[in-house]
């Protein structure tokens, strides 16, 4: 068998490393391109109300294909795949910037998240790579590549929108994504799963995982909530900043990337912080941080407070969120993909849940219902948190 197969695992080395944190960032930041241009959009298509579900459509599609594609990471070879989606993120996002009517638009955001879901078949696949005393370092490392692509997309999209257009930003997603597929070919090992099995049976095998392991369950509701009450904050924020208390445009809202890129910082940390402590203590301070962050946002209404806000939300929910993979990677090490499948759809659900529902705040009670919502959110993961931590603590039972 060839040794880059999964019987002999390649050693990670730190080019690789670097390189699929590259590939994640430029993977994910393509469900986040819209969100600081959604201002302009609505200036496109004055008349539609279906703008504001760019945005949740895009994260609908990104759960999908987290529930269909990703298990595909145990059934093929996984550098294949990676590739091949990163060609289908390209051939999506030429689609959107073709694309005449929000009809159109809508269906390439569903197959941009869908296939933007190729940066969650990287992240299993250093878990498989690394050696399993430096995973919670390796995984904080490729998450700092993926959250530098959910920050700083929103800065090129906002910058790119300005300056040229809304369309303009898909037709410069669209080389990303080649450049990303060649980068993939180039720098990764192959590797085969060592059992294969059907794609029917790999889709059952994830409803077993969701059934029987309580601990994955209760880690994508909570990262689910954290994340809704993330995408809450960045479906609205270009909405937020064309009031006239602000009178900003998309590039202002694109700033808003690189200023909250102190979750970027911490997430080496937090994964370092989960391989010493425990991950547990990690998702519960992360927990706090959110449910901070929306009381920032919704009793200091000023750009200043809106600055300290998404400082404090992208650190809480970037912590929490590599520390729950450190956490869930150990649970079957051989269903690395499915236990992915499982945690990230789960999370994308919610994401898409924080975005239609801040959709709604919004237009029925403005950015005190959208605080509303995000708190209320924040609060939920923080109390399942702390469930999750009484019963870690809880003596087992006694042997029959």
């Amino acid at each position: 068998m060839n040794a880059s197969t999964s019987t002999a695992r390649p050693t990670l080395g730190r080019s690789t490393l670097f390189a699929m944190a590259l590939a994640c960032g430029t993977a994910v930041a393509n469900i986040y391109y819209n969100q600081p241009m959604l201002g302009m959009m609505e200036k496109s298509f004055p008349h539609s109300p279906a703008v504001e579900l760019v945005p949740t459509l895009t994260q609908v599609g990104y759960a999908l294909g987290l529930l269909l594609l990703l298990p595909l990471g145990d059934l093929l070879e996984r550098r294949r795949t990676i590739v091949a989606q990163f060609l289908a993120v390209a051939a999506a996002s030429v689609l959107a910037a073709l694309s005449p009517g929000m009809a159109g638009i809508l269906a390439a955001s569903i197959l941009i998240g869908g296939a933007s879901t190729v940066a969650q078949q990287i992240v299993p696949f250093v878990a498989i790579l690394a050696a399993p005393e430096r995973r919670g370092q390796a995984f904080g490392l490729v998450m700092s590549g993926l959250l530098t692509g959910i920050l700083f997309s929103r800065t090129l999209a906002g910058f790119v929108a300005t300056w040229f257009s809304w369309r303009a930003m898909f037709w410069v997603a669209a080389p990303i994504a080649l450049l990303s597929a060649g980068l993939m070919a180039v720098c990764l090992p192959q590797h085969r799963p060592a059992h294969r099995v059907r794609y029917g049976e790999l889709l059952l095998s994830i409803g077993r995982l969701w059934r029987h392991e309580p601990v994955l369950r209760r880690a994508g509701f909570t990262q689910a909530m954290l994340f809704a009450a993330f995408t809450a904050f960045w479906t609205i924020l270009a909405l937020r900043l064309q009031q006239p208390a602000f009178h900003l445009g998309a590039d202002v809202a694109g700033l808003f990337g690189i200023i909250g890129a102190v979750g970027v910082v911490m997430a080496p940390l937090a994964g370092r912080a989960a391989d010493k402590r425990g991950p547990y203590l990690v998702i519960g301070l992360g927990a706090m941080t959110t449910l901070l962050a929306w009381l920032v946002f919704g009793l200091w209404t000023t750009l200043a407070g809106m600055v300290v806000g998404v400082v404090l939300l992208d650190f809480g929910v970037q912590i929490a969120l590599v520390s729950h993979q450190h956490l869930i990677y150990g649970l079957h090490p051989e269903h690395k993909s499915r236990l992915n499948a499982v945690f990230m759809t789960t999370m994308f659900l919610g994401g898409s849940l924080g975005s239609i529902g801040a959709a709604t705040a919004w237009r029925h009670g403005g950015w005190t219902a959208v605080s509303v919502f995000g708190g209320v959110a924040a609060l939920i993961a923080l109390g399942s948190q702390l469930r999750a931590h009484r019963l870690q603590h809880l003596p087992a039972p006694a042997a029959p």
